[in-house]
């Protein structure tokens, strides 16, 4: 057993923490991820340290085929990296303990994976001679929703360039804004 197994052996997760977990796990299936997958990454983020695999399988009581899978998709959405620990010869992961790091990082992959090549067909449409012949009204969504879509892009890009505590007050302006705009016009 590894030291960090050990650790956890004798100290397993508080039963706070073992809610958290097993919560980010349900909601992970939400999320597109297996159940197994998104326990991991919560564990990992609780930890606040680097831990090996069987480690992983071992605290959360699941099989170590299943952690090694769940780590390479984590890796692969670039949300744990494989640190190395000085006299281990085991990979140990981790993740970023900062939530706004997280929450750019999987803004960033989502966006890329499922909302940039959407972006992509859309465009490629746009530009498509045979549009023009395209039922007017259909024609009309099709620009419309690449508009909204390019629109959004931009604006996400600059939010997430936003330092964390200015993201955090645009995010609380909310309704504000509004009510900002509609008293500009008057």
């Amino acid at each position: 057993m590894t030291e960090s197994a050990a650790a956890y052996a004798t100290d397993p997760l508080s039963p706070l923490s073992r809610r958290f977990v097993m919560h980010w796990g349900e909601m992970g299936s939400r999320w597109g991820v297996n159940r197994t997958v998104a326990q991991v990454h919560a564990l990992l983020f609780l930890a606040g340290k680097p831990m090996d695999a069987e480690t992983i399988a071992g605290v959360l009581a699941v099989a170590r085929s299943n952690v090694s899978n769940s780590l390479r998709e984590l890796m692969n959405l670039k949300l744990v990296r494989v640190v190395h620990q000085l006299g281990e010869r085991r990979d140990h992961f981790e993740t970023s303990r900062d939530v706004w790091e997280l929450f750019r990082t999987v803004v960033r992959e989502r966006k890329a994976r499922e909302f940039d090549p959407t972006v992509a067909m859309l465009t490629e449409l746009s530009q498509d001679p045979a549009l023009a012949g395209e039922d007017p009204e259909a024609r009309k969504r099709i620009l419309d929703t690449l508009a909204l879509m390019t629109a959004l892009s931009s604006w996400g890009e600059e939010m997430l360039r936003l330092e964390p505590a200015t993201l955090m007050k645009v995010m609380k302006l909310g309704s504000r804004i509004q009510k900002l705009l509609r008293d500009n016009k008057a």
